[in-house]
């Protein structure tokens, strides 16, 4: 019970609630910090975020000195009417967090009129700046409780290794509620108890599931990370599905910077592509990160162009690129993406050369500096329109050392030789990159194309060693917040009704989980600077072991 007491009072996030209470006429009720610490040993032991679960721990599963400290009054098991009473006031108070928090107060039991939700419903979307600053403070809960697992383990060096790269990834959490539907009688449509949910529908070949969509961000590794640490989930927001998807994900990633976490790559699955550059790629580069992404099939192959460069798989490449290898993806699917096949993987080689460099990363605005792949000192391809613009010689022949890789690599007659038109266009007729050395391309220039666009070329090996093992590790989080011990997937083990409700006990089942994964990761690799205690190693007991079997009744050995 202290560890979670110590959760709940190193998150911060009693102030915040006190104050919004204020104070109130009649008897104050049972302490709020009582039942979230009785709902985290709840989830603790039993797997189950449910004030019952919670109640009986309260009542019935705590010392008296305990009880004392959250403030419980003691419970008598034999008197009904004194049990029937607690129980109500534990059920209170929880409701007394959820209206406080709640933008749309109305009674979250009962099934109302379509039209009705509808305009309740409004007051988690609008610009009201009442009902903004009650979602502000909700999520402001969450993230204080999510993180502090995450302050823990990086104050005791858990996290020195973690490189900054995170995985971006919703997933369902269904309610245990009826979705809308009509009544009988009179037709009328009559909305969920849950006005806030929708119909969740992953990526796969499942049915959709009816709840609110988890929005979460993942500490995860590249294949070339080294070191370890915890992979924890560093983010959380809970909306209805498919809203908001970009937004929800910059908002996971703006407390991280005030923790003083790096920042590298962010890897997010095709959901996130598709979301307009204002609400997902500009954000999360502002932050610092780079990007990794993936593609449907119909956006594979040439995405556009800017500045006369075309854009292939998010990457600025040479408009003379040959078509074969501009689009070696056009068309293909998931499968072949998922294992490339030799002749795939050699045609994702054979672009290297024509893409363009990073000259200049983004400044304070977003602006970048590409360059041409002819120009500079060490061209990667050799091209005959770029040296007749520029003036550029033939190089004067020198020897080279046949058995050094490294020369006979960077001899114009071993780089690709770029094939402008027969007769080509005159100066005035041609794209921007090849009458200069390098382009400036604006966050604004590619338009909504700019959701394509990222760090790694598609498919590269820097690539495949960002991408999959980051979604891996992103899955893997999932799988273990959907797993035995701890089920976010399972509407019975979060039983409350209303967004508010639902959001914070999902906070509570991702805080305990993130604690679970720091004490599991502390014990397979036991930093080395870290005191030992007496408490965590065996003990010899001291003086002489009495080798006397004890006395019993038990009969003797057989005899031989």
């Amino acid at each position: 019970m202290d560890h979670y007491a110590r959760l709940l009072d190193d998150s911060g996030i009693m102030p915040l609630i006190d104050a919004e209470l204020g104070p109130r006429p009649g008897p104050t009720g049972l302490p709020i910090a009582a039942v979230l610490t009785c709902l985290l040993l709840s989830i603790n032991h039993t797997g189950k975020a449910t004030l019952v679960e919670a109640w009986r721990i309260a009542a019935f599963c705590l010392s008296a000195a305990t009880r004392h400290r959250l403030g419980l009054p003691e419970v008598d098991p034999a008197d009904v009417h004194q049990v029937l009473a607690s129980s109500r006031r534990f059920y209170r108070a929880f409701d007394r967090l959820t209206t406080v928090l709640d933008p749309a107060r109305h009674d979250r039991r009962a099934r109302l009129p379509q039209q009705q939700a509808d305009v309740l419903n409004t007051a988690w979307e609008d610009d009201d700046p009442a009902h903004a600053r009650k979602r502000n403070l909700l999520q402001d809960i969450v993230t204080a409780l999510v993180l502090t697992p995450v302050r823990w383990a990086k104050g005791r060096g858990y996290l020195r290794q973690f490189r900054g790269d995170v995985g971006i990834d919703t997933t369902a959490a269904p309610v245990f509620a009826r979705p809308p539907r009509a009544r009988r009688s009179t037709g009328e449509l009559f909305a969920s108890t849950e006005i806030t949910a929708g119909w969740h529908h992953s990526a796969g070949n499942g049915p959709p599931e009816y709840g609110y969509s988890a929005t979460l961000t993942v500490a995860a590794r590249t294949r070339s990370a080294l070191g370890s640490f915890p992979q924890l989930a560093l983010g959380l927001v809970l909306d209805t599905p498919h809203k908001r998807i970009g937004a929800n994900a910059i908002t996971t990633l703006k407390p991280l910077a005030t923790l003083g976490m790096p920042a590298a790559f962010a890897v997010a699955d095709r959901a996130y592509t598709d979301q307009q550059p204002a609400h997902f790629a500009q954000p999360v580069r502002e932050l610092g990160y780079k990007l990794a992404l993936d593609y449907r099939v119909d956006q594979r192959g040439v995405q556009g162009s800017v500045h006369g460069t075309l854009l292939i798989d998010g990457s600025p490449a040479c408009p003379l690129m040959p078509d074969r290898l501009a689009h070696a993806t056009t068309g293909l699917d998931d499968a072949a993406i998922r294992t490339p096949s030799e002749e795939l993987a050699a045609l994702i080689a054979a672009r290297e050369p024509y893409l363009l460099r990073l000259k200049q990363s983004a400044n304070a605005n977003g602006a970048v500096r590409h360059q041409c792949p002819a120009a500079g000192t060490s061209p990667s391809v050799t091209c005959p329109r770029f040296d007749r613009l520029h003036q550029r010689g033939p190089s004067r022949p020198t020897p080279i050392d046949l058995t050094d890789t490294r020369q006979r690599a960077a001899h114009p007659a071993a780089k690709p030789r770029v094939l402008p038109p027969q007769p080509d266009l005159k100066a005035d007729q041609l794209p921007k990159i090849c009458s200069q050395h390098t382009i400036t391309v604006r966050k604004d220039d590619l338009g909504h194309l700019d959701k394509f666009r990222q760090d790694l070329a598609y498919l590269s090996p820097a690539w495949i060693g960002t991408y999959k093992p980051v979604r891996a590790n992103t899955e893997g989080i999932n799988g273990r917040l959907k797993g035995h011990d701890l089920d976010l997937g399972d509407p019975k083990n979060r039983l409350a009704h209303g967004r508010v409700a639902q959001t914070i006990l999902v906070a509570l089942l991702v805080t305990v989980a993130n604690d679970h994964f720091l004490d599991q990761w502390r014990h397979i690799h036991q930093p080395h600077d870290e005191p030992v205690t007496l408490a965590d190693t065996p003990q010899t007991p001291t003086g002489t072991f009495d080798v006397t079997p004890p006395a019993g009744q038990s009969r003797p050995p057989p005899a031989p």
